[in-house]
């Protein structure tokens, strides 16, 4: 479904990503780690089309994906992205209903043909929200209620592939696990691809069927996860999964 091909970016001389290929198949969850400054974001923008590529193609279905405002429309709607920060990438002010109801005026090709308070609340409902939470305004939630909003922003235009960047990361660790086992969930019902970005090989290897692992600008890594996190081959991996487990012992 996605295909990343040697993909590069740059920023003025600082090259952010060298020559990156990776794929993620239909209804597969490809998790994408590394540590702060690695790269992987930029991936993720790059795939959604919020950075330009120096050079190297992302393909979806194999039709090029350009920037974000050059996509066709049933591109722009197939690939959504749920961002690091629920509240920044919402806006505060905005009730929730109406962040809803925005993204089916951004995307009229999947808005309800019926009533929209009823599809409002089923989108709600499937990211485990009461329908009551469609009048708050979004900062009036909790870090984890505005997670699940963002995450119905996205499902409520019938993406394809759901890009995660660190979708979990500003959560407490009982929060994040809602959300991981939400995003579970999610992909297994609505049959979804997702490249799921993280900094964090615990919290992958609990999504994730294949991971892909960056170091400053590159791929070193890539495989089944059972096999990335049983047998990792490259050094960088193994400290990253060094340190999900002290981690781990630690909590």
């Amino acid at each position: 479904m996605l295909e990343v091909r040697d993909l590069r970016v740059r920023f003025g001389r600082f090259t952010a990503v060298d020559g990156v290929s990776l794929s993620v198949g239909p209804d597969e969850t490809v998790g994408l780690v590394g540590e702060s400054g690695s790269g992987k974001t930029t991936v993720a923008r790059a795939v959604v089309g919020l950075v330009r590529p120096e050079s190297g193609s992302v393909l979806f279905d194999g039709a090029p994906l350009g920037p974000v405002g050059r996509r066709p429309a049933s591109l722009q709607r197939a690939v959504q992205m749920v961002f690091q920060d629920p509240r920044s990438s919402l806006n505060p002010r905005m009730s929730v209903s109406a962040i809803i109801d925005e993204a089916w005026r951004t995307h009229p090709s999947s808005a309800p043909s019926g009533d929209r308070t009823t599809a409002l609340h089923s989108v709600l409902d499937d990211v485990g929200l009461d329908s009551s939470v469609a009048r708050h305004r979004a900062g009036e939630l909790s870090g984890g209620q505005c997670q699940r909003v963002s995450i119905a922003r996205a499902l409520a235009v019938k993406p394809r592939l759901l890009v995660c960047d660190e979708a979990v990361s500003a959560l407490d660790v009982s929060v994040q696990a809602q959300i991981l086992r939400l995003l579970v969930d999610l992909q297994q019902r609505h049959h979804l691809a997702m490249l799921f970005i993280s900094h964090d090989l615990g919290v992958v290897h609990q999504i994730a069927d294949r991971i892909a692992v960056m170091r400053r600008g590159v791929l070193v890594e890539e495989g089944p996860a059972t096999d990335v996190l049983g047998a990792p081959q490259h050094e960088y991996t193994r400290s990253l999964l060094d340190a999900a487990l002290e981690l781990t012992r630690e909590s």
